[in-house]
This record gives C-alpha cells, sequence and structure tokens, in this order.
C-alpha cells in the first residue's frame, strides 16, 4: 500500500506544480538525467549481485524476454503501417516491451496472489526487466537519440558507455564487493530516490490531452502492455502445457504497464515527452482495473 501512495502522491505533486509553473521547463529533463546517470545504476548495483538461478523456474526466466520480443516486433509493424515518426517509435520501443514489474508487480503480487507469490516475481523481474533495460533499453537509446544517422561502431560506442550499461557489467564482474553492508545499504538508499523523482518527473508533464498524432500511438501501446502482452503469454503457457504457480504469475507480470525507468530513459533525451508522461502515468493507474481483471481471470 505505501508504494500505491508513494506513486499517486509524486504523481499528484508533480501535476500540481506543473499547473502553477514553480520548476523551470527543463526540470522534468534534468530530473530523469539524475535518474539515468546516479539512481538506476544504483538500482542495478544493488538488485543484480542478488541474482540467484533455479532451473525449475524456467518459464519465469524465458517470458520476460519473450514479451520484450514480442512487444519490440509488434511495435515495428505498427511504425511501418501508421508511418510513425522515429521519435515516436523509440517511445514505443522503449516503453511497450518493457513492463513495471518491479516497484509495481511486486506489491500488486502481493495484494492479488499473496507474500509466498513474491519471489516468483522477483525472479521474472531481475532475470528478466532489469537486464532487458540495461542491454536492450541501452540499445534502443543509442540508436534514436542522435540527431544524425550513426554508424554500427558509434551505436556500439552509445550502448557500452550508457551508465546503466557500466553498471550492469560491474555488478557481474563485483558481485561480492557490492554486498558489503555498508555499500549495499548506500547503494539502496540512492536508488530509492528513482520512484518517487522518475513519477515528480511524469507529474510534472503529464497532460490530459496529447500531443497532434499522438492518441493512436497511446492507445497502441497501452493496448498491447495492458491486453494483447498478458493473453499472449497466457496462450504460451497453455501451448507449452504449463499450469503452475510461477506461470500463473509470469502471466501477471507480462500485464504491468510500461516501466517509469524506460519512460525516463525517453525523456531523459527529449523523446515525444508528452507521450512517454502519457503512456507512463496512465498506464499505472489504467493497471490496477486491468491488473484486477486478469487476477481475477487467472
Amino acid at each position: 500500500m505505501e508504494n500505491f501512495i508513494l506513486i499517486f502522491l509524486c504523481l499528484a505533486c508533480g501535476m500540481l506544480l506543473q499547473r502553477r509553473a514553480v520548476f523551470a521547463e527543463n526540470a522534468p529533463q534534468t530530473l530523469n538525467l539524475y535518474v539515468i546517470w546516479i539512481a538506476l545504476p544504483a538500482l542495478i548495483l544493488r538488485q543484480v549481485p542478488m541474482l540467484s538461478f533455479s532451473t525449475d523456474l524456467f518459464i519465469l526466466l524465458l517470458m520476460p524476454w519473450l514479451m520484450t520480443g514480442l512487444g519490440a516486433l509488434l511495435v515495428w509493424a505498427a511504425s511501418r503501417v501508421f508511418s510513425w515518426s522515429a521519435e515516436v517509435t523509440a517511445v514505443l520501443l522503449l516503453t511497450v516491451p518493457l513492463g513495471n514489474t518491479s516497484f509495481l508487480g511486486i506489491p500488486m503480487i502481493e495484494a492479488f496472489w499473496g507474500t509466498e507469490m513474491v519471489s516468483y516475481g522477483i525472479i521474472y523481474d531481475q532475470f528478466g526487466s532489469f537486464l532487458a533495460l540495461s542491454t536492450y533499453g541501452s540499445f534502443i537509446l543509442a540508436l534514436y537519440s542522435g540527431q544524425e544517422y550513426q554508424g554500427g561502431a558509434d551505436i556500439l560506442k552509445k550502448v557500452l558507455t550508457f551508465p546503466p550499461f557500466i553498471a550492469l557489467f560491474v555488478a557481474l564482474l563485483g558481485a561480492q564487493v557490492l554486498q558489503q553492508e555498508a555499500i549495499a545499504a548506500s547503494l539502496s538508499l540512492i536508488a530509492s530516490s528513482l520512484v518517487p523523482v522518475v513519477m515528480f518527473a511524469i507529474g510534472l508533464q503529464l497532460k490530459i490531452r496529447l500531443a497532434p498524432g499522438q492518441t493512436l500511438p497511446f492507445c497502441f501501446g497501452l493496448g498491447v502492455k495492458l491486453v494483447v502482452a498478458p493473453f499472449v503469454a497466457l496462450l504460451l503457457c497453455q501451448l507449452l502445457g504449463i499450469d503452475t504457480a510461477a506461470s500463473r504469475i509470469a502471466v501477471f507480470e507480462a500485464g504491468m504497464p510500461p516501466m517509469v525507468t524506460s519512460g525516463a530513459m525517453a525523456m531523459s533525451v527529449g523523446l515525444a515527452p508528452r507521450l512517454t508522461a502519457a503512456l507512463v502515468g496512465w498506464g499505472i493507474l489504467l493497471s490496477f482495473a486491468s491488473l484486477s481483471l486478469l487476477a481475477l481471470f487467472l
């Protein structure tokens, strides 16, 4: 419940102060740069060293990567059909494939399924969403953030020098050092600022009305994320003959709204900020209804 209150409080404060014009116009971008360079790397450095592996949890390891691929494929196809701009396509490629499987997903699992099921959500999130964000997300941002055409070497350089990707590499190599009590506690404190800052920044940019031409991408993005993705995840489980507690949590996590951090990545380089804020902000609000229905159906 505290997580829900925090989300709504920070989002509401941002929207209120947006109306009063207290902050500078570029404040959301500045806040999101803090997330990309400080808070997100701290979260990766804290979470990745605690990864554990179990071959019995195959579906939880496979599903997040399948959902990332599915989301990217559907966005690419829709972008071709509707001739969306590179900016809109980039935003959808960052927000549709990646779900809010940690900050929103874990408390939602606890609320609908019970505390004993939370461990499944943690595995889905850490082996899937966090790693996909640091690899796939870094690649997409590097691909679309430049103003001019970039060759393969330029894109690779951007990916390898992107702060979350560097943090992932450091976390994998220095897991033992990073789990020392003092270091882990410090990283946790820094990482805890991620969601409040991102949600406040989203509130500063969240508009009731989208920019011209963004209504269709907005409806498409949330439709895929909240409806299509969990339906496909459930279909895959049925085709594989899997009907376990782990598979139900995998389907439930597949229906999470767009990840706030992937939205922050898009806004940090100025990619359609109103569309990004709408996808993340309204996605969270609408997901309370869609996830309730999904849990009831499962």
